[in-house]
């Protein structure tokens, strides 16, 4: 399963996660997952019973996937709301537990999103390795006009995280 934290269609997030599932599509089968901004606001006084649907849906492909790939770009030096919202409604829950998850952060400068998203999920006890995390500065120059990871470095870089990543599977 894969989450960008981009909401904007032909995000730099979403080329990246696009990328990633053509590249290793004989490999594993990754799947983006297209719903974030439909998930409503976290309320944790929910009981369980009255937890929405879509929650429960987002839960279910978290638990039936292998591992989890995060690419997200920062807002205002932090995760953008939509996303911290989806990892909010896991907290009550152990879904990331030992789950093996690649973090990239893709964006202009991406630092405080990035050291934000591993500390949040190093605390949701996902499995988080140095090998399988990527923060990618200025990324907007690294795609080009057709959509494409125009810079081969990064691409590189792309490609050891997603190893590191499916070594961790």
């Amino acid at each position: 399963m894969a989450v960008s934290g981009s909401t904007r269609l032909n995000s730099a997030n979403g080329v990246i996660l696009q990328t990633i599932a053509d590249l290793y599509r004989r490999k594993s089968d990754i799947h983006i997952y297209p719903n974030l901004a439909d998930l409503p606001h976290f309320d944790p006084g929910l009981d369980e019973a009255e937890i929405p649907d879509i929650v429960l849906d987002f839960h279910r492909q978290i638990a039936q996937s292998d591992g989890v790939i995060i690419c997200t770009p920062e807002y205002v030096f932090s995760l953008p709301a939509v996303l911290k919202n989806a990892i909010e409604w896991t907290v009550a829950t152990t879904l990331f537990s030992n789950k093996p998850v690649a973090l990239i952060t893709a964006s202009s400068s991406g630092e405080k999103a990035h050291e934000s998203l591993i500390m949040i999920m190093k605390t949701l006890y996902a499995r988080v390795e140095d090998e399988a995390s990527l923060l990618i500065r200025g990324v907007k120059s690294k795609i080009g006009v057709d959509k494409q990871i125009s810079d081969p470095v990064v691409l590189n870089k792309i490609n050891s995280t997603i190893e590191a990543f499916l070594k961790m599977v």
